[in-house]
């Protein structure tokens, strides 16, 4: 993942990166070593495996930068929820170095929106049971969404690579 670079971004910027960066190494962690057989492992009483939540996490991701460049969202109330399902799956014509790809290419573009974008700028979201009518997101709340989504999904998979294989990404 990117690091920060420069002296030139400003301190709110520098904890985004430092922190986005962080989890990402938490998360990318979880899945070193892994063939795909056991990236689509479903180890728990959930659904979830671990090459499904890398991939989930970076069309999460993706999905709000998208918003934070254009204030348009897919999703919301004509969201396709059957994809939505098979994006918590590692599919069997997909690999998890391809996932791991796309999740480095989705964060790299992020950081780089950290670093440039008016943190301010805002949007409305779009019309979804989970989003107030009328309700505004800032790239900074985004961003903020963003690392949350990411710390989230990594407790999911240090518990699923856990169950796995016994390895922990924190101790």
């Amino acid at each position: 993942m990117s690091e920060p670079t420069g002296t030139d971004l400003d301190p709110e910027r520098t904890s985004l990166l430092e922190a986005l960066a962080q989890q990402r190494y938490f998360l990318l962690h979880t899945v070193e070593g892994l063939t795909d057989d056991q990236a689509r492992l479903t180890p728990t009483v959930s659904e979830l495996c671990l090459g499904g939540l890398v991939k989930h996490v970076a069309l999460t991701e993706r999905g709000w930068t998208d918003f934070v460049e254009s204030g348009a969202m897919a999703g919301g109330e004509d969201a396709d929820y059957a994809a939505r399902e098979r994006e918590f799956r590692l599919l069997e014509d997909e690999t998890l170095e391809e996932v791991l790809a796309l999740y480095r290419e989705v964060a790299a573009h992020t950081d780089e929106l950290v670093r440039t974008t008016d943190l301010s700028a805002d949007h409305e979201l779009p019309p979804a049971p989970w989003f107030r009518p009328g309700e505004r997101r800032s790239a900074r709340r985004v961003f903020a969404h963003i690392l949350a989504e990411t710390a989230h999904h990594t407790g999911h998979a240090d518990i699923l690579r856990e169950s796995i294989d016994g390895q922990k990404s924190m101790g």
